[in-house]
């Protein structure tokens, strides 16, 4: 690949997206900035010579294939996919509806594979590309109120570690990106449903989970420009690394969901060990 490369992006009309296409084109990329309403996205960018706006809904297949024969059709090539786009169905599993959980499930992880499986043909005829996917530290260890949102991101990860090796002989690599707590829109209304209350069991955690993140709201620690140009950084050098914990917060994260799953494999090892045929 050149170093200037063709970057699809979805989600790019708010939030990380918008600052990853920036700092893309600020880096002489060209860029595919794709989002349910390209008119918002255009606005969301602004003006760039090497900047198209093109409709795709992750949900949809067709959608996904039209943003590829659109990137094709005005750059020739496709070189970095950035799996990007997102929303959040916040709340205890049991006042979540089916219906949320499967959207949810149908954004962040159904999505994500949509545009991959479009874009795969023509990175293996190229021999070469990078799908970067946007993860979350809650695809690493789940928690209260994130059981639809933990479900797909830990899908998420299982995918992408399961597709390396099998995209690895035609020159097209994977990355995930675990990002912490950083000041985007996700926990704005227009991210973020929350739950019904519906159970009086749930109610006063349900209260204080939602007036606590709503304080957060806007005071995150993490600037998504910085991470942003890291991406970029990451995404042109030689061997991008398949996990990159974006923040302090998702370094700690890391670490201690794999310090726990030590101590998990020691606790019982010897019953764990006892478990094979006689003659095995």
């Amino acid at each position: 690949m050149t170093d200037k490369k063709v970057w699809l992006i979805t989600g790019a009309g708010r939030g990380l997206g918008v600052d990853i296409a920036r700092a893309a084109l600020a880096a002489g990329h060209a860029v595919v900035a794709t989002g349910r309403d390209p008119g918002k996205v255009r606005e969301a960018i602004g003006d760039h010579d090497d900047l198209l706006t093109t409709r795709l809904d992750v949900t949809r297949p067709e959608d996904a294939r039209a943003a590829v024969e659109a990137t094709l059709g005005r750059f020739g090539r496709m070189d970095v996919l950035v799996n990007n786009a997102g929303n959040f169905y916040a709340g205890f599993f049991e006042e979540l509806s089916s219906e949320q959980v499967r959207s949810q499930i149908e954004t962040l992880l159904f999505g994500p594979m949509n545009v991959t499986r479009a874009v795969l043909p023509t990175m293996r005829k190229q021999r070469s590309g990078l799908v970067l996917t946007v993860s979350s530290t809650a695809g690493i260890a789940g928690g209260m109120f994130c059981t639809a949102y933990a479900a797909a991101k830990f899908g998420i990860e299982g995918w992408v570690e399961s597709l390396t090796p099998e995209i690895a002989p035609f020159g097209i690599r994977t990355m995930l990106v675990e990002p912490g707590f950083f000041r985007t829109e996700l926990l704005t209304a227009n991210s973020t449903t929350y739950a019904r209350p519906a159970i009086d069991d749930y109610a006063e955690r349900t209260r204080e989970t939602v007036a606590a993140w709503s304080r957060m709201d806007g005071k995150q620690g993490g600037d998504p420009a910085r991470l942003a140009n890291a991406i970029i950084q990451l995404a042109g050098s030689d061997e991008p690394p398949a996990r990159f914990a974006a923040g302090a917060d998702a370094v700690q994260t890391l670490e201690a969901k794999a310090n726990l799953l030590l101590r998990q494999a020691d606790a019982h090892r010897k019953l764990s060990s006892s478990l094979a045929h006689d003659d095995a």
